[in-house]
């Protein structure tokens, strides 16, 4: 049975424990369906979903190095009308407590709007995760959420397209993260998901060459954990919103840190694709842990951190 310990609320979304799959971790659900129990989980947030289908970037697409991993898919995935067709309806008949959010892409403003409302009467769909870290075609190739107007934008267009929750992935690289979780706000958010990968290149020294097809990827892994807690603790303070904390979480401990800097969910990406068991083993761990250290209920923990100056 779920623990009330665990139990939490986050745009109005019941979730059974705070433990979500990232984007991009299990694909759309089935590919983990036989490893791990997926309804032991809070839910999961599916790949990447953007109108037309995208090949990706070329291969290798995936590297590691001792402080984690390195990847471009390229936000590689079948389209909105067949995540649709196949994989939602698989979903909704799979799942009975775990919380679906699909991720949004697009390469312009509209087409994030277009693909929540193309997929918005699925019963699988609770909510959606822009991810408005993808540079933006019609802005020489600008990330979405490094510009306030297209930040605005995006989410204006997708509040009109869904009554469902709307959570915003920002990138690390953000000047002002919290002033962007703002704007986010303001054109009618329901959470912000805090942190995307940072950029990085790898090098084979053998060939001269990045270690990826693609060039640059993305950072992802235990270094991030930092990252994702600072990130955290500013849009916390910045906006009464609930913040998805993402990045370098493999311990109970770490899941800890995100909700004393303010997190109501987490999200496990890296650590789960080397441990697909790992996910479930930390919703046991957490557990364990709030009852070893008397602790009722994770709200009562969330936003507690004492900085003294």
């Amino acid at each position: 049975m779920p623990s009330s310990a665990l139990a939490v609320t986050a745009a109005g979304i019941e979730f059974q424990n705070p433990v979500l799959l990232a984007a991009g971790t299990a694909a759309y659900g089935r590919e983990l369906a036989n490893v791990i129990d997926l309804d032991a989980l809070g839910g999961l947030v599916t790949k990447a979903v953007s109108v037309e289908r995208r090949l990706g970037a070329r291969a290798p697409r995936v590297a590691e190095f001792d402080g984690g991993m390195i990847n471009a898919v390229g936000l590689a995935n079948p389209g909105v009308e067949e995540v649709k067709a196949e994989h939602l309806p698989w979903l909704a008949n799979k799942l009975r407590r775990a919380r679906v959010l699909v991720n949004v892409v697009g390469n312009h403003v509209e087409e994030f709007g277009a693909v929540v409302s193309l997929l918005d009467d699925s019963s699988a769909v609770s909510g959606y995760e822009l991810n408005v870290s993808c540079p933006n075609v019609r802005a020489g190739g600008m990330e979405f959420g490094a510009d306030p107007r297209s930040l605005s934008e995006v989410v204006s267009r997708a509040r009109v397209a869904t009554k469902k929750a709307i959570f915003v992935k920002l990138s690390p690289t953000l000047e002002d993260i919290g002033r962007s979780a703002q704007i986010a706000a303001d054109a009618g958010a329901d959470g912000i998901s805090v942190v995307n990968t940072l950029p990085g290149l790898l090098i084979d020294v053998d060939t001269r060459k990045p270690a990826l097809g693609f060039g640059t990827g993305g950072v992802s892994g235990p270094g991030l954990l930092p990252v994702g807690v600072l990130a955290t603790y500013k849009v916390a303070r910045a906006v009464q919103l609930p913040v998805i904390g993402v990045g370098g979480i493999s311990h109970a401990t770490d899941i800890i840190q995100y909700v004393i800097a303010g997190a109501t969910l987490v999200a496990i990406g890296t650590a789960a694709m080397l441990q697909p068991k790992l996910p479930e083993k930390l919703v046991d761990d957490l557990e364990r842990w709030c009852r070893d250290k008397q602790v009722s209920s994770l709200t009562d923990l969330r936003g507690s951190l004492q900085w003294e100056r």
